[in-house]
């Protein structure tokens, strides 16, 4: 906790903004929830640690974001989950239809994967876009090279291709709350019992300009491994413009 702490303390010294705008093109956010249960004869806990960047130009925007789920029950490993994304923009600020392009990795130890790329790129619809009020759709196509244990105990490395729907949402009541999400369906255009369902939501209630107490939920299912996980955390969020 002291690591979480220290970064929380770097983004307080930053100059914290509401949104962006003319003068502030970046921001930052670091999170860490957790739930840990102890009784007289069990113990666990899952701890979620996340970090999340974008820069925001006028025709084009980037976000990178990573995270790291580990969990133990019993002494017995139960998650140690990494993934990391990037992806950019073009003219989603300027146009109700943009494009977009994305690069993702995944290793899961709860879904039983070794290791899983995906490279992509499509369209997408700014269906709302205030600033209280974000619903964002798009639809696109993604290679994917991946190593798994399959549903037969069997170490299988395989590439497909799959058409990726994405559905993200953000609501900002009253400057205070916050409700955001973002939601993928990704089946797989060679096999129709192959797809994977990513889902994330959360719920913020701001403490200070820089600091959020947050409920979030994770949800994920691999068809080829069927294996799914899902976690409900709660923590803090320190977040900063500039």
């Amino acid at each position: 906790m002291k690591y979480c702490f220290f970064i929380l303390v770097l983004l307080l010294s930053v100059p914290v903004f509401s949104q962006f705008n003319d003068s502030t093109h970046y921001y930052a956010k670091f999170g860490t929830t957790g739930i840990i249960n102890q009784t007289n004869d069990r113990k666990s806990f899952v701890l979620t640690n996340a970090l999340s960047l974008s820069m925001n130009k006028k025709i084009m925007t980037f976000n990178s974001s990573s995270s790291w789920i580990y969990g133990r029950q019993n002494k017995a490993l139960s998650n140690n989950d990494f993934t990391s994304s990037f992806n950019a923009d073009v003219l989603k600020n300027q146009r109700k239809i943009y494009y977009w392009a994305l690069a993702s990795f995944l290793s899961s130890y709860s879904l039983k994967i070794n290791h899983q790329f995906q490279l992509g790129g499509g369209v997408g619809w700014n269906i709302v876009n205030r600033k209280t009020l974000e619903v964002v759709a798009s639809n696109g196509i993604m290679y994917e090279t991946s190593k798994l244990i399959n549903t037969l105990d069997e170490t299988e490395k395989y590439q497909t291709v799959r058409n990726s729907f994405r559905l993200k949402h953000k609501w900002l009541i009253n400057n205070i709350v916050t409700i955001e999400g973002m939601h993928f369906w990704q089946p797989s255009f060679e096999r129709f019992d192959d797809y994977i369902i990513r889902s994330n939501a959360a719920i913020s209630v701001k403490l200070r300009k820089w600091l959020n107490l947050t409920s979030a939920l994770t949800y994920n299912y691999i068809s080829r491994t069927e294996r799914e996980n899902l976690l409900i955390n709660f923590g803090l969020v320190a977040e900063s413009f500039f």
